[in-house]
């Protein structure tokens, strides 16, 4: 199992002229998992259950140690999904998705800035690796690399080109094969989001 996080810098408030009252991004509590759930179903609408973060996650809980909002008082208007999964039965990677940014706030990096926090925070939590299925034009500016061809599996279809991973310790991928698999997360109860 991978130790709690110390996090990272990176939850603070961000100082923007055009924010008020300040933007916080946080570690995402049990209690946001509602709020969580409407940014979702806005942003990505009912065919959001089909997303292989979704299909992933099913059954398996809502919240991992490494899931983080963006706050805007106390409006969460973004989120990055998080679930700490294990490849071919190895521990220690973390599945990234989806993330949710709220259209009125889309223009302030808060895509960018959750990716860039929830890599510092599972780095310090001690995941080894992160894995997602996206578009490598987008990731790739974060470090996400395509992992070879049916090295990393996923339950259900998914495009193989699509899957990237980012290695929180160098040289991880080489220890990840198989089909990925959800671990049982901190919160369980709730609506899915």
């Amino acid at each position: 199992m991978i130790e709690a996080p110390a996090y990272p810098s990176s939850f603070r408030e961000c100082s923007d002229p055009r924010m008020s009252p300040p933007l916080i991004i946080r570690p995402a509590v049990s209690d946001d998992i509602g709020e969580i759930s409407k940014l979702h179903a806005r942003v990505f609408g009912p065919g959001r259950f089909a997303r292989s973060a979704y299909r992933v996650r099913e059954g398996k809980g809502h919240l991992s140690r490494f899931c983080l909002v963006a706050c805007l008082g106390n409006a969460v208007i973004a989120s990055i999904r998080t679930t700490e999964v294990t490849v071919g039965g190895t521990a220690g990677a973390v599945l990234l998705g989806p993330v949710a940014v709220d259209g009125e706030h889309r223009s302030l990096g808060l895509g960018s800035k959750l990716i860039h926090a929830a890599l510092d925070t599972a780095k310090a939590g001690g995941a080894k690796l992160m894995i997602l299925v996206g578009d490598q034009p987008y990731y790739g500016r974060f470090g996400f690399k395509p992992v070879p061809f049916g090295q990393i599996v996923f339950p259900g279809p998914v495009n193989p080109q699509r899957i990237l991973a980012y290695e929180l310790n160098e040289g991880a991928l080489a220890g990840y094969r198989g089909l990925v698999v959800a671990e049982p997360s901190q919160n369980s109860a709730g609506p899915n989001c």
